[in-house]
């Protein structure tokens, strides 16, 4: 098949979930003999990094195509999708795979061209607390989109099959994400580069950004006497004033390290060797970092959101949204108990290797493409 995808900002990249789930799905297609073509933004990288994928490049065998676009966030989803329609509309693909709401805003228009389309909503971008105005509106036209035109709408969690149910009355198909075995390494680059030992942190790692709940963490964590440090690690995505918030917080405690955004080796070591991992969500679609974060068995302490809850099932631990004295409790609770967190650790990896997998999500994913809801 000759697909188009839509939606991320760049590959290769980590600025986020959409990112990794486009490069996994993209080349494990491009592997099976389809010709894929996956339409980057141009412009910033979370990284500080310049992209180096230029215009008819090609990565892992998947055709990149560049479009431009404004790095003002409320225009950026809105000139990129136009754009990146407007091509592929002429490219004869026989399927366009548009991901997340914002981007989901044109499928009207190669619907009414008869071209087949299929939306992945990775969450309900619209609820995101970063967005206002205009911008939310044009997400909220975006999933209504979706649920009105797209041929076949994929969902990554219950909750989300469910709010696509009562609100616009569409069925959705859920393909959860999937997550390969990593590799666990010792801490090395991380000792040298940032004092951190096995055990000695807990990791928060994810977008610096207001739904991932991160202000609740560093004020549970303060009012706790620990000599762990809490590591943060993450870039930002259009949420200024709130990054400006958590540095202040963290400056008041200097046990509290802001690591940026990072990747390779320092990202593996930091998942290795971390004594909890906790991702405070309000709303999430299906955190990547959560399945990479088991799947490297660490202990995990989540909001008990639905799309966090089921993934972690009973191999973690979970507090109430947005409720501080609970997070506050259950991270005393596992930095007191060290036999409660390393029996986590050892059930996590194997329950999220066993229950996520690439290989089927590609599946089931091209059986959609090609045969629609109905082969499930």
């Amino acid at each position: 098949m000759k697909i188009a995808m839509i939606g991320h900002k760049r590959i290769p990249s980590r600025e986020g979930g959409v990112e990794i789930v486009v490069e996994e799905l993209a080349s494990k297609m491009v592997a099976e003999g389809h010709d894929v073509y996956v339409y980057n933004r141009a412009g910033h990288h979370v990284s500080g990094a310049e992209n180096d994928i230029q215009v008819g490049d090609t990565y892992k065998g998947i055709h990149i195509i560049t479009v431009p676009t404004s790095e003002k966030k409320s225009l950026n989803a809105t000139i990129y999708s136009i754009l990146a329609t407007l091509h592929a509309i002429f490219h004869h693909y026989d399927v366009i795979h548009y991901h997340a709401s914002g981007s989901c805003a044109m499928l009207w228009l190669p619907h009414f061209l008869g071209i087949r389309t299929v939306a992945t909503i990775h969450g309900i971008d619209s609820q995101r607390a970063k967005w206002g105005g205009f911008a939310t509106r044009y997400l909220e036209f975006g999933e209504k989109c979706a649920a009105k035109y797209a041929d076949e709408l994929i969902v990554l969690s219950e909750g989300n099959k469910k709010y696509f149910k009562e609100k616009f009355g569409r069925e959705a198909t859920l393909i959860p994400n999937g997550i390969g075995k990593p590799e666990i390494l010792e801490a090395q680059a991380i000792t040298e580069r940032f004092g951190l030992k096995k055990d000695e942190y807990i990791l928060f790692l994810a977008r610096i950004v207001p739904e991932k709940g991160l202000h609740y963490l560093i004020k549970a964590y303060k009012q706790i006497n620990t000599d762990k440090k809490l590591v943060i690690v993450g870039g930002t995505s259009h949420s200024n004033d709130y990054v400006s918030k958590i540095k202040r917080a963290a400056r008041e405690d200097d046990r509290i390290m802001l690591l940026g955004f990072q990747q390779g080796q320092i990202l593996e070591e930091l998942y290795s060797n971390a004594y909890v991992y906790v991702l405070p969500s309000d709303v999430e679609g299906m955190p990547i970092s959560l399945l990479e974060a088991m799947s490297y068995g660490n202990c995990c302490l989540v909001s008990d959101i639905n799309e966090t809850a089921s993934v972690v099932e009973d191999k973690g631990l979970t507090f109430k949204k947005g409720d501080v004295e609970d997070l506050k409790e259950k991270l005393i609770q596992l930095l007191d108990n060290k036999q409660e967190v390393h029996s986590y650790k050892i059930t996590a990896a194997e329950h999220v290797l066993s229950k996520y997998n690439w290989d089927d999500v590609v599946a089931r994913t091209v059986n959609l493409y090609k045969y629609g809801a109905k082969v499930f």
